[in-house]
């Protein structure tokens, strides 16, 4: 009997624990939807507004897609992505869609998001966040450095982390807006399919992803005016502008032009461009992507990730000569097409 007893009770306790499980996973489920909703709002006309308003992509630029092609497979031992596409409908693309490792270029989409929260009400430019011990981070930025519990706005925090890359302001952010889960969920519904947020920054490992035509995509969604406020627009380039490196997509452009690298802001400047742009490093993968304003004040959003051998700069070069390929397909009256 004491045997039999034993077999029940155990038998129970197990029935118990797996609908306890079970419950929870329920309760975790709700709570997640909930998040995404509070933070979130009427997501489904937004998306309806997404693919209304979107620039598609129309006439491919056959000669810079080869070009692309040809300039990765000299070094077919990096993995490659690439991707532009132009106001006009014209793009170029090189496994656009392969999904690599993110590292800080996944801090435009928490950019993004943050923008649209502070046009919902949700959040505002000057609220106080607070320094804790889970957000705290290697790498890129000076916020590690402080004490816990101080406060910073969230204007500071957002600027940090596109101006110099600071990833314990991006995990502020990231705490902020709701959590990775509730991130990952938003950005599909905005159609990033590769962007994915796996881990807080500075994600060594490479486990974040995403892919060139993602990066080029949520630049777009920025930009149109539709998605975000015209405040928030503005803001956005204002932020972006503010990014200090400028070694990968602003050189490339210059070396298109035949001008040497360094001071790239201004060089570009005179030669009517902006670049508003953010890279991303972590060894094994360099990113850089770009919203461009061209000379003929036309735009548009560029993207490219290259993974390799670690500080391999034939990376960084590889990302540098893509991007001055750009240049001879700025003008589309001049720019051969090759369809």
């Amino acid at each position: 009997m004491g045997i039999a007893l034993g077999i029940i009770s155990g038998s129970l306790l197990k029935i118990i624990s797996r609908n306890n499980d079970f419950n929870q996973q329920v309760t975790n489920k709700v709570e997640r939807k909930r998040n995404i909703n509070k933070y979130f709002p009427k997501r489904r006309a937004l998306k309806k507004s997404i693919l209304r308003e979107n620039i598609k992509p129309m006439k491919e630029i056959k000669i810079l897609s080869n070009k692309w092609e040809d300039l990765a497979s000299n070094h077919s031992d990096l993995e490659t992505s690439a991707y532009i596409l132009f106001e006009d409908g014209r793009y170029a693309g090189f496994q656009e869609n392969k999904p690599l490792p993110a590292a800080s270029s996944i801090k435009v989409s928490i950019l993004f998001l943050t923008l649209q929260l502070m046009d919902q009400g949700i959040l505002n430019w000057d609220d106080l966040l607070e320094l804790n011990k889970d957000s705290i981070a290697g790498g890129a930025g000076w916020m590690r450095y402080q004490k816990i519990g101080k406060k910073f706005p969230l204007h500071e925090i957002t600027t940090e982390m596109i101006r110099i890359s600071d990833n314990t302001a991006t995990n502020l952010l990231i705490q902020k807006i709701g959590g990775v889960e509730v991130i990952n969920d938003r950005l599909k519904e905005l159609g990033l399919k590769q962007t994915e947020l796996k881990n807080l920054l500075p994600d060594l490992e490479g486990t974040n992803t995403t892919s060139a035509k993602d990066l080029a995509y949520i630049l777009q969604l920025a930009d149109n005016g539709k998605i975000l406020s015209l405040r928030s627009r503005d803001i956005f380039r204002e932020v972006m502008s503010t990014s200090v490196t400028n070694k990968l997509i602003p050189d490339g452009l210059l070396k298109g032009l035949g001008i040497s690298h360094g001071n790239s802001d201004y060089k570009l400047l005179i030669e009517g461009f902006r670049v508003y742009n953010k890279t991303g490093d972590i060894g094994i993968t360099y990113a850089d992507t770009a919203l461009l304003e061209m000379p003929d004040a036309s735009r548009a959003t560029v993207g490219f990730i290259v993974k390799g051998p670690f500080n391999d700069q034939r990376s960084t070069n590889l990302i540098r000569n893509m991007s001055a390929s750009i240049i001879p397909h700025i003008n589309p009256s001049e720019a051969p097409i090759n369809q």
